[in-house]
């Protein structure tokens, strides 16, 4: 009988049915907290800056310490994933998640800030990574990009949340009554995954078959490291999340307040756009590898139309009227990310396609971190002034912003242009 995952053979044997939707609904419901907390920032950030008196750097490193210690846990996370099972790993991370969103809603200082920041990278590092693992032991791998685009498009719900939602609950209660609303949806999800997500009997028993050492599982990863065309996706991955991430979760709330004046609400407003546009592009341009029978060709196309928006909002003052189609049009050109995903995986033997996953996860996450604290630098060579106890930079900052992110972004087309690309229509890779 043709394989159909530990999944389908339970429910065609032990007729239950609604399993499958109770464990993608905990695990996408988990993850879209994770989704959330890499975007509140662009929302809250001149609240945050008014309240604890932060300048650019301050609020860039605010931001991007939740993604230093998000990459910096993927390989340990690897490991864990390999070693004890990804819903061990989720369950161990969510007591961190919890309690590290319970420490930033009660700061008072901005080091208490930062430090909650720093856990919550950790505490949101396994909630992709180990839900694709639990996709890949039971479904088969015709229905894993499926699951990947629903895990990925489902969890993109927290950054709408972090968008004008966000904003709105922040105007009437406050930003950290939102926080602690997080904090008990948090709770609420692991209890989720603790009751409703299963691994594998397959997998569980391949973990215990390989058995691997400690010795040995490091050097799977640095195995994973060699493989052929790993950099030229490890720096496309980095450059595209974080044209992405940049504008969402930091400069964008900034921007839209100091160069045109909008408020709160405003400017979520238009973070939701851009929000919704992206993950419309998460679902538009997954399919597309089968019509170019290539990952590479679509990736390529929409990278490049993300860098001439980028190097035009780099170069000239976009008006008001026209922030919606900008916001949209950039958003969707940056929903090409399930086709790199799946590009990765393709590069990878079995037995280090978990560990190979999240290195290129750590580059994803780790492209941000050095992303933000370059644009911090750059924003603060152009000079601050005072405006009503805030620290508001000129209009050319911003722009300088976007140039970074072109240029960064043309240089890895330059090197992903040369990655295998091996597609399973193609006969010739």
């Amino acid at each position: 009988m043709t394989r159909t995952g530990d999944h389908d053979q339970s429910d065609s044997h032990g007729g239950q049915a609604g399993s499958a939707a109770l464990l993608v609904a905990s695990l996408v419901g988990i993850y879209i907290i994770s989704q959330f907390f890499r975007s509140s920032t662009g929302v809250i950030g001149p609240d945050l800056a008014r309240e604890f008196s932060l300048d650019a750097a301050q609020l860039s490193l605010l931001s991007s310490l939740f993604f230093l210690s998000f990459a910096a846990a993927q390989i340990p996370l690897g490991i864990a994933i390999d070693r004890f099972g990804p819903k061990a790993a989720m369950l161990a991370t969510a007591v961190i998640l919890i309690a590290s969103t319970l420490m930033f809603a009660l700061a008072d200082n901005f080091f208490v800030l930062a430090a909650a920041r720093l856990l919550l990278g950790v505490g949101c590092c396994s909630y992709l990574m180990a839900p694709l693992a639990i996709y890949a032991e039971r479904f088969t791998p015709q229905r894993f990009a499926t699951m990947v685009g629903v895990q990925l498009g489902g969890g993109s719900l927290g950054m709408l949340a972090a968008t004008k939602p966000l904003a709105s609950i922040t105007a009437m209660f406050g930003w950290r009554a939102a926080f602690l609303g997080v904090a008990a949806f948090a709770a609420l999800m692991t209890l989720f995954v603790y009751l409703f997500v299963q691994e594998g009997a397959k997998g569980r028993a391949a973990r215990q078959a390989r058995a691997e050492t400690f010795g040995q599982a490091l050097r799977g990863v640095a195995r994973a490291s060699r493989v052929d065309s790993f950099w030229r996706l490890f720096f496309m991955q980095a450059a595209s999340y974080s044209a992405f991430a940049a504008i969402l979760g930091l400069w964008g709330g900034p921007w839209l307040a100091q160069t045109y004046g909008l408020s709160l609400t405003d400017r979520g407003f238009y973070l939701l756009i851009f929000a919704i546009f992206q993950i419309a592009g998460l679902f538009a341009l997954g399919p597309t590898d089968r019509w170019f029978s290539s990952y590479k060709k679509p990736s390529l196309i929409m990278a490049t139309f993300a860098v001439g928006l980028a190097a035009l909002a780099a170069v000239y003052p976009l008006p008001v009227g026209a922030l919606g189609f900008f916001f949209a049009a950039y958003g969707f050109s940056l929903g090409f990310f399930p086709l790199l995903t799946a590009h990765g995986k393709s590069l990878f033997p079995p037995e280090l396609i978990g560990r190979g996953m999240t290195l290129l996860n750590m580059g994803t996450i780790g492209g941000v971190f050095v992303q933000q604290t370059v644009t911090a630098w750059v924003v603060e060579m152009f000079g601050a002034t005072m405006v009503d106890g805030v620290k508001t930079y000129p209009p050319s900052a911003y722009h300088a912003v976007f140039a970074v992110i072109a240029i960064e972004l043309s240089l890895a087309l330059l090197l992903y242009f040369g990655a295998r690309d091996p597609h399973p229509s193609r006969r010739d890779v």
